[in-house]
């Protein structure tokens, strides 16, 4: 099989989808691998390191028009549309649920398109979620704890306080992979951490694991309300694979919230859990101001550390690729795991929650291969 590796263009996206090491697994088992021409660059892989790998580096038009699958790190843009096309794989983050230009892009080219954010492992998890969740988790504290300085426009607390003056209160709502990561990370550096969640189980899951210093509260309305009135930082990670981010967070919340207090959305990628963030931001211009509060919706927060997140996204997804490369859909039929990944097909959605989102029609998947 020709893979293609092309250059991402979102904004300030250095990940590239794939590293030298998966190039050369590739290679060794007898695929070709197209890589665009500095593709690489910004997570710090040359095109010679490439090539050593066995790649061939070439333009992007060469990429997109030869490859038989193409392996992304994030959803095509508009001026990318133009290469989708019906015999051809495509292999990324597509968040379609909350891009519906993309996804009608994706049918009326009758496109197959495999969603990293939706394919599910053996023990029910998110496997190629996963590393960029934690990526993600980990920045929003970072990011949260730089834009409360005054200088960026926060209230001007330190994280963690001193001896003397109390640290900052961190609210995470959702206690997933995104929220654990978050509040490991605010609790490492002193903050208060409360982890909002509606599963018992993973919430005694949090309490025991960190002893006791990330307390854990039962989600609802109420709950949620009295917390926001103090909270300092806000860090949005709710999902449910595949569909929209329910608002949990609604506007009128926000105002009753802190002066220069934040909000980190990681769910925009969804379209966001909190009613405020409206929009997606960029690394360019991250924030905005909303009633006194600072908003952060980047939607592709682990774009900023590229290098360990390639290598991690990278690590993930190559198991998966060398699977689509020796057997083409079959692969998906083989795996229910990975059928789990596929949402569109011959001009049809195949993943339930996607279709639901965008008031669509459903294919069972199972039927169309």
């Amino acid at each position: 099989m020709i893979i293609g590796i092309p250059k991402e263009i979102k904004n300030n996206e250095n990940r590239v989808s794939m590293t030298p090491a998966g190039v050369m697994a590739l290679t060794k088992e007898g695929h070709q691998v197209l890589v665009e021409t500095n593709a690489g660059i910004g997570s710090g892989f040359s095109d010679d390191e490439y090539r050593q790998a066995g790649a061939t580096i070439c333009q992007v038009e060469d990429v997109f028009q030869k490859a038989n699958l193409i392996v992304k790190v994030k959803e095509y843009l508009e001026s990318e549309y133009k290469y989708l096309r019906e015999d051809q794989m495509v292999f990324t983050y597509l968040h379609i649920a909350s891009n519906e230009p993309f996804a009608k892009a994706l049918i009326e080219s009758r496109t197959t398109a495999i969603a990293y954010e939706t394919v599910v492992s053996k023990k029910r998890t998110l496997p190629l979620l996963t590393p960029m969740s934690e990526v993600a988790g980990r920045m929003s504290v970072q990011v949260g704890a730089t834009l409360l300085q005054k200088t960026h426009g926060g209230s001007g607390l330190l994280l963690g306080g001193v001896p003397g003056v109390m640290p900052a209160e961190v609210v995470i709502i959702g206690g997933g992979t995104v929220g654990f990561n978050a509040a490991r990370i605010a609790s490492g550096l002193g903050a208060q951490v409360h982890v909002f969640d509606v599963d018992a189980e993973r919430m005694a899951y949090i309490d025991d694991i960190s002893n006791g210093t990330i307390h854990t509260i039962y989600s609802n309305e109420y709950n949620l309300r009295n917390a926001l009135k103090t909270a300092d930082l806000v860090i949005g990670a709710v999902l449910i694979p595949g569909a929209r981010a329910p608002k949990i967070v609604t506007e009128d919340m926000v105002q009753t919230m802190k002066p220069g207090s934040v909000i980190v959305d990681v769910a925009i990628d969804q379209g966001g859990c909190i009613e405020t963030c409206d929009h997606t931001t960029t690394h360019d211009q991250p924030t905005f101001e909303k009633y006194g509060v600072l908003h952060y919706s980047v939607a592709n927060m682990p774009g900023a550390v590229p290098r360990t997140s390639t290598i991690a996204l990278s690590n993930a997804t190559l198991p998966y690729i060398l699977k689509l490369a020796r057997l083409n859909t079959e692969a998906l039929k083989q795996d229910e795991g990975f059928l789990a990944g596929l949402n569109t097909y011959q001009g049809m959605y195949t993943c339930q929650a996607v279709a639901q989102a965008l008031h669509a029609s459903y294919h069972d998947p199972k039927e169309l291969l």
